[in-house]
């Protein structure tokens, strides 16, 4: 089975305005940049696409490593999800899961994939994060 860190970042222009996302593939001596944005989005969204996108970009199941600076996806999907689903997508709460539409359709992009995640601070100088934050800011639509 393949190894792929992922390093994924969202960018956002106001919260919501025009936002971007970028995903960073790495698979030994390759590299793979990925990005793209939306006119009107939040930087949560951003952060949940750019790592759907990276995980819609392989090929083949991996052993993956996801690299992200957002504690809202990391604790999402590793704490947050298994109430929701059992709560037909509601919180705690009782109200409707924000960015539904983006957990379940990062839910269905895990599955074929042995996934661990790794939290980093953003801007403290990571160089696979900084690279991410790069391209989510280039996919900023102007």
């Amino acid at each position: 089975m393949a190894t792929v860190t992922i390093y994924t970042d969202g960018a956002c222009k106001g919260n919501p305005g025009p936002g971007g996302w970028g995903a960073l593939l790495v698979s030994g001596e390759h590299e793979r940049p990925l990005s793209g944005g939306e006119r009107q989005t939040t930087n949560n969204r951003m952060e949940l696409t750019a790592v759907i996108e990276g995980l819609n970009a392989l090929n083949q199941p991996c052993e993956v490593t996801i690299v992200t600076d957002s504690t809202y996806v990391k604790d999402g999907i590793t704490s947050w999800i298994h109430g929701w689903k059992r709560n037909g997508w509601r919180t705690s709460a009782k109200k409707p899961v924000k960015n539904v539409d983006l957990w379940q359709a990062l839910d269905e992009a895990l599955t074929p994939h042995q996934v661990r995640w790794e939290w980093v601070k953003g801007h403290a100088g990571h160089p696979g994060n900084e690279r991410a934050d790069e391209l989510a800011n280039e996919g900023v639509p102007v």
